[in-house]
């Protein structure tokens, strides 16, 4: 929490600033209401008028305080909420290809949206709240210790014994908290997948169901939501009760001061309203520390701080001069060994196809090949040199890959090939040439510029993998793994695509296929077959 206050110090201070100067102006408030109240006592109209004007002069700056305080709050809250979100995503970079995908990507989802909002409900706002209460008990208290000594000396017996009350529910909250985190999370991810699954439920009249595991879910998530407020509203009681007998006591202290005559009668009123803010400040201070606590488990998913994060080393994989060897490679999924005791050679510029069954370690291959999966046994070379000591990011400057399961980001379908990036014109029409892309986009009205719609819903399949091996061929790599990526398309254009790809001299190619014909063999370099 602390990391995000300090980097946004420059606009946090300013809100302080306005909370402090606004805080101020209120207990002066009270200071100029306690002199026209002890006027009227004494009936004494001229004065009452000026320190009643005063009083409407000072509550008017208030108004105007306040609305600045609030703007000033809000702009703070969006800087630090938007370098939390950059936060997570960094620490999903960081993350290796197994450790991002042994979560949902619900989970993920979560902590970009309800975490976010969590910390700004149960860390910023408390955050501000508190200063707001703090400088209410520190501006009363100097505004009391003006009046006398002895209100003083109360108000800081108040202060140590609302200090302490907190530590007595602090680590309870901080169960809730961590509970309330883990539910919300796991809701987010049952209640996405209910919702992929819509379809199929209505289709098989399970519309019961639907509804069912919605309310179960749901509940799941409010339930230790609940049972925290529950907590926070028992220690909110406990507080509250002490917090009404600092209160009394403050009033009879300042009565017995009035009757001794060492403060004037008006002091009465504002002496109970300052020993008010006080005793209500204490109380907000108590509470916000409990916040706190309940905040602290939504910070734990943040991992790597901009600015803060280990370097990674620049330069990347050089383009392969020899080859990519693999000697004695063997992986296993838990028990089970997809590959034992492997060997291949991929020579610069040859072209490889992977062949056999589902489930004999094709696609599995290529993943190793990109680094997604360490824990191998064996040798993986590029030129020679280990593959283990490239990290993932370094060994993907030069490789594209494109996988079974096509992924098209909801934007167009220029933004898909490019990923944002700038290219000539030359390089893109050739990507679209060697992707059979430039057919369909004759027939798309707005072209390069047609939506793709979530997840590609508004084109086919055979033109999602268009699209995504016009991605992979535009970014140039050098190594190309393909695990059937033309399995949409029709023979005619999956011929065009496999052309391109075979007929370039520069490209590596290594692709997967569970069949290929004996006269598409005789196009590639080698054909390993993983099932002999």
């Amino acid at each position: 929490m602390t990391w995000y206050l300090k980097k946004n110090w420059k606009k946090v201070s300013l809100a302080c600033a306005a909370i402090l100067i606004s805080e101020a102006v209120l207990v002066l408030a009270q200071l100029v209401m306690m002199q026209s109240f002890d006027a009227a006592v004494h009936l004494d109209a001229r004065r009452f008028l000026v320190w009643t004007a005063g009083l409407g002069g000072v509550y008017l700056a208030c108004n105007v305080l306040d609305a600045l305080r609030c703007v000033l709050q809000a702009r703070a809250r969006r800087a630090m909420n938007n370098d939390l979100r950059h936060d997570l995503c960094l620490t999903l970079l960081s993350k290796t290809h197994a450790d991002y995908h042994s979560r949902d990507t619900g989970e993920y989802l979560s902590w970009l949206t309800n975490n976010v909002k969590q910390i700004e409900n149960l860390a910023w706002t408390p955050f501000f709240n508190c200063v707001s209460q703090a400088a209410s008990v520190v501006w009363s208290v100097l505004a009391l210790l003006s009046l006398s000594w002895e209100l003083l000396a109360v108000g800081l017996f108040s202060s140590a014994v609302m200090m302490v009350i907190p530590k007595l529910f602090q680590k309870r909250m901080e169960r809730l908290g961590e509970t309330c985190a883990a539910a919300e999370a796991q809701g987010v991810s049952e209640l996405k997948d209910l919702l992929s699954g819509f379809d199929v439920l209505r289709f098989f009249g399970q519309q019961a169901r639907f509804l069912r595991r919605g309310d179960t879910v749901s509940d799941s998530m409010e339930a230790p939501s609940c049972r925290r407020a529950e907590a926070q509203a028992g220690a909110g009681c406990v507080t509250d009760s002490l917090t009404l007998a600092l209160q009394l006591l403050q009033m009879t202290v300042t009565a017995f001061l009035v009757f001794q005559g060492k403060i004037i009668i008006g002091a009465m009123a504002s002496a109970t309203n300052l020993t008010g803010s006080i005793a209500n400040g204490l109380s907000g201070i108590a509470r916000v520390r409990l916040s706190f606590a309940g905040a602290r488990p939504y910070f734990a998913n943040v991992t790597v701080h901009a600015g803060a994060q280990s370097a990674r080393e620049a330069d990347g994989l050089s383009p392969v001069r020899d080859a990519i060897t693999v000697e004695g490679l063997t992986f296993r999924y838990g028990e089970k060994d997809v590959l034992q005791n492997a060997a291949f050679r991929f020579e610069r510029g040859g072209k490889y196809a992977l062949t056999g069954p589902s489930g004999c370690g094709k696609s599995t291959l290529l993943k190793l090949l990109l680094g997604w999966l360490p824990d191998y046994e064996g040798t993986i070379s590029f030129d020679g040199q280990d593959a283990k000591s490239y990290t993932p990011e370094q060994l993907q400057t030069q490789m594209s890959y494109i996988e079974q399961d096509v992924f098209l980001f909801n934007t167009t379908i220029r933004e898909n090939i490019t990923l944002g990036e700038e290219f000539t014109e030359e390089q893109l029409q050739k990507a679209l040439r060697d992707s059979a892309l430039t057919g369909d986009l004759a027939h798309m009205p707005l072209g390069l510029d047609t939506p793709v719609g979530e997840e590609g819903s508004a084109l086919s399949g055979g033109q999602k993998q268009r699209v995504a091996i016009a991605r992979a061929l535009i970014h140039d790599r050098s190594i190309l793994l393909v695990d059937e990526g033309t399995s949409a398309l029709d023979q005619k254009n999956a011929d065009i695509v496999e052309k391109s790809l075979l007929d370039n001299p520069d490209l590596t190619l290594i692709l997967v296929s569970h069949h290929l014909g004996e006269e598409r063999q005789k196009q590639f370099t080698q054909v390993y077959d993983l099932a002999a």
